[in-house]
């Protein structure tokens, strides 16, 4: 009987000594898995943050060169105005000037024919001016949101 309980004693120390071996190994590879698992998590993380804080970046980046374009252009586009208010205040005292100074009703009305003819010529071209200028304004101005997309 003392080898039956000696043997029972054995196997069962042997038994238990399997089982904490195999617990063991099954907790070291568990706490290895999940130490892997919360490295990846954490570079997949680290990773988004980058690439929000990239896009934040290029956004405000492009935001800024669009506004500056923007600014310029109006600045262009005020410019471009006051000198067609300029030439058109001198183009219109010069034509008072010349129809104050005509001598006949013949010639007053062929001056005015003239002078509507130009006129309507030089509307058209300073429309044509401002719409090119206006376009191109629009166009810098997007550009750079553009390229983001």
């Amino acid at each position: 009987m003392a080898s039956t309980v000696e043997h029972i004693t054995k196997a069962t120390a042997d038994t238990s000594a399997h089982a904490v071996k195999t617990n063991h190994e099954a907790l070291t590879k568990g706490a290895q898995t999940a130490e892997h698992v919360a490295k990846a998590s954490t570079e997949a993380v680290k990773k988004a943050v980058h690439n929000a804080e990239h896009a934040a970046k290029v956004g405000t980046e492009a935001l800024t060169t669009s506004g500056n374009a923007a600014i310029a252009g109006f600045q262009e586009l005020a410019k471009t105005y006051q000198e067609m208010a300029a030439k058109n205040a001198e183009t219109l005292t010069a034509s008072i000037a010349a129809l104050t100074s005509v001598k006949s009703p013949i010639e007053f009305i062929a001056l005015q024919q003239k002078l509507v003819t130009q006129g309507f010529h030089n509307a058209i071209s300073d429309s044509s001016q401002i719409a090119k200028l206006t376009a191109a304004v629009f166009a810098a101005t997007f550009e750079p949101m553009q390229k983001r997309i």
